[in-house]
């Protein structure tokens, strides 16, 4: 029996791939078509010919998505309306172990919310019949859902406007799957246990609202990039434990490849002549020769 695997290439990029598999048990749910061409949006997958059932539905199938009571996976909602780039991270998040519906516009996204209720939506911002921003205002007034925006633009403009309007996070296309996977996690487990997402961390007199997105310190206001701001939150957060420069990279830099890691000491530098009273010998925000950062209270 074929069926689409998702597999890495050999830059660390997710594509599918068809693969032979002796037996196993098909899904109930409908297989999204897979007969447009890959766009350009999505440089690093390819879709398997038509195979069996994959945990991926239309909206607009007959086969309605797992009810409430019946869902044994977190139930997913692609908004996009690129037909193959949506179909193929439908397929990957499906062996991922989501549950996935597929919507290609607002209309039909405002559908499936109301009547699939998915745990999660992953909302692209160019969308033909409406701005992705926009929609993603009308879904959070109507219910407690969370949204990750996926943008092919970087604008920040876009992206403050997002989250101030309720975005949980955001991507940007291209971006490596597993990489998604383990942001859309993220989201599921702050929703699933508020505890673990508390909006105000400080140490040593720096204070940052993760969720207006301020930070300060000594009560004076601070004002950092997006990058900063995430790097100090981070450091910040685990005050008093070292962060190797690898996790640094792979949570502030995971949809890129950063080849040259100056690009972290270079915002390391830039927080430090905001936060430190003597820059070349901080106090705070400390360098862990060979291994990191620490952040000292």
């Amino acid at each position: 029996m074929a069926s689409a695997e998702l597999s890495p290439s050999a830059d660390g990029r997710a594509h599918l791939e068809r693969r032979r598999h002796a037996g196993g048990a098909a899904s109930t749910a409908r297989r999204v078509p897979t007969d447009a061409p890959a766009p350009d949006a999505l440089q690093h997958a390819a879709l398997a010919p038509p195979g069996p059932p994959c945990g991926a539905v239309s909206t607009t199938d007959p086969v309605a998505a797992p009810t409430i009571e019946e869902r044994r996976h977190e139930l997913v909602l692609v908004v996009d309306d690129e037909e193959s780039y949506r179909d193929a991270l439908a397929v990957g998040l499906s062996q991922e172990g989501f549950d996935v519906i597929v919507a290609a516009d607002g209309a039909e996204a405002r559908a499936a919310v109301r009547r699939d209720r998915p745990d999660l939506v992953l909302l692209d911002v160019m969308l033909p019949d409406i701005s992705g921003i926009e929609l993603c205002r009308e879904l959070r007034a109507e219910r407690d859902v969370p949204v990750i925006m996926v943008t092919a633009r970087d604008g920040e403009v876009d992206v403050v406007l997002a989250l101030e309007l309720g975005a949980a996070d955001y991507v940007s296309k291209p971006y490596r799957l597993r990489e998604l996977v383990a942001r859309m996690r993220a989201v599921l487990r702050r929703r699933h246990d508020p505890a673990v997402d508390d909006p105000i961390v400080s140490a040593g007199g720096v204070r940052l609202d993760l969720a207006r997105h301020e930070a300060s310190v000594d009560g004076a206001v601070l004002e950092l990039s997006r990058k900063e701001f995430d790097l100090l939150a981070l450091l910040v957060s685990r005050a008093g434990q070292v962060v190797t420069r690898e996790e640094c990279i792979d949570t502030l830099w995971w949809d890129q490849h950063l080849a040259d890691t100056r690009t972290l000491d270079t915002h390391v530098k830039r927080i430090r002549r905001k936060i430190e009273h003597d820059p070349a010998t901080p106090v705070h925000l400390v360098t862990v020769r060979g291994i990191g950062f620490r952040f000292d209270p």
